[in-house]
């Protein structure tokens, strides 16, 4: 059986936490592959509602074994916050693996992003301030803590000194803050090391030899690919590789053990942060999305901003990915709109373009090219078949799989986790 992977296909919030639920009976092992507790995953099982921030959503699933890989950044006062909170809901946390390759997030990283993002005033990216940006930085500098150090105390030590040299003098001389202790931050992270011993492994040696005897692997993207730092909109992006190559790298597994590629998309878009945004709308249609949609961020609580389909986003999507399906969510959001608009191309000072515009600035000024369909009133909360749907519905999703280059094979109609339409099974062999 496959290894498979979950991506956003938009800017995030599609409901890839629902989608990785659905086929969470199916698989062995849940691996979220990037990002951190910046993100978050709601799912709904029966009348109980979780959010998940740092966790993968396989830890809900009994018999899955969820797993935070290497490329991920992990604060540890966060970890064990949704740990306690899943064990108090009689959720078994027993089997989660973490890599002893993963980064931590010091608590210098978070005091670090909240007074950067002040500093940057107009220019600010809209980060969560949670200390994932400075968290990859380090990393990729070379002063990062891992999680395997915790358990080499003077290694610990030696690490969060040598980071703290440059970031002192930083908070010190322009920031006006007070300087870090290596002491403080120590004790701080060694707090957590004896119980988080039992889940500290070699994540990549555990998934390959999963793939190898056959097992279900499925790797779960935090953010998504308009939010990746290589292919998104940058610099309005996350820290991580949010796209489908981000799952080999963010978890030791070759591309070659990857079957099947999966793009979770709204049947609108929804964007939280700054950054251009073309289908935005600021008028009515955007507060009744919001509204109707619950839009507000599993993580920040904050309103999310709101527009038409975008299927200019979603093609390039499925070429930067190689998606092989899509999971389109929260059709049933749109039912009672008459006339439903989806972004077909973009204008850009009079030049029509199909596919994303080679620089920021053409980016920023693009203007969405409309095509209008018909709405329909039927609530279609109840269908399990796409036959089963109103005529108008079926011919919008129609419409824009043909715009979005890749097939439909799932469609949601409500938040419930048995309200979905399967069309075809997203777990399938390569060729």
């Amino acid at each position: 059986m496959p290894g498979a992977v979950i991506v956003g296909a938009q800017w995030g919030d599609e409901g890839k936490g629902k989608a990785t639920d659905l086929l969470g009976s199916r698989v062995d092992y849940v691996v979220k592959f990037n990002g951190g507790n910046n993100a978050g995953h709601t799912v709904v099982i029966g009348d109980q509602k979780f959010a998940l921030h740092l966790l993968p959503s396989g830890i809900l699933t009994p018999g899955c074994t969820p797993v935070i890989g290497n490329g991920v950044v992990i604060d540890l006062r966060v970890l064990f916050q949704e740990l306690d909170a899943l064990n108090e809901r009689g959720v078994d946390t027993s089997d989660l693996l973490v890599s002893n390759a993963a980064h931590i997030i010091a608590p210098y990283a978070r005091t670090l992003d909240n007074v950067t993002e002040r500093f940057l005033g107009k220019r600010k990216i809209g980060t969560t301030g949670r200390g994932i940006g400075p968290a990859y930085a380090d990393k990729i500098n070379r002063l990062g803590i891992r999680v395997g150090d915790l358990f080499d105390e003077t290694v610990l030590r030696d690490k969060i000194e040598g980071s703290l040299v440059a970031k002192n003098h930083m908070l010190v001389k322009v920031y006006n803050r007070r300087a870090i202790t290596v002491d403080e931050v120590t004790d701080e992270l060694l707090a957590y090391r004896d119980r988080l011993a039992p889940h500290v492994t070699d994540t990549s040696l555990v998934l390959n030899g999963a793939l190898d005897e056959g097992q279900n692997v499925l790797f779960e993207g935090g953010q998504a690919t308009m939010l990746d730092v290589d292919h998104g909109t940058y610099p309005f992006v996350t820290s991580s590789s949010a796209t489908a190559g981000g799952a080999c790298t963010g978890s030791g597994v070759g591309p070659t053990r990857i079957d099947s590629v999966i793009g979770i998309a709204k049947a609108y878009t929804t964007r939280v942060g700054e950054g251009p945004m073309p289908t935005e709308l600021l008028d009515k249609w955007g507060d009744r999305l919001r509204d109707v949609g619950h839009e507000f961020g599993t993580t920040t609580g904050r309103p999310r901003r709101c527009g038409w389909y975008d299927s200019v986003i979603t093609r390039y999507a499925s070429r930067i990915n190689g998606l092989t399906d899509i999971v389109l969510t929260k059709l049933d959001v749109l039912t009672g709109i008459q006339e439903i608009p989806a972004c077909v191309a973009y204008d850009v000072d009079g030049v029509r373009y199909q596919d994303l515009p080679l620089d920021q600035a053409a980016f920023a000024a693009a203007e969405p090219v409309y095509e209008t369909f018909p709405g329909w009133d039927e609530d279609i909360s109840g269908c399990r078949e796409f036959s089963d749907l109103p005529q108008n519905a079926q011919d919008y999703v129609k419409a824009i799989e043909e715009l979005s280059g890749c097939r439909i094979s799932t469609i949601g109609v409500g938040p419930g986790r048995e309200e979905i339409i399967q069309i075809n099974d997203l777990l399938h062999e390569r060729g």
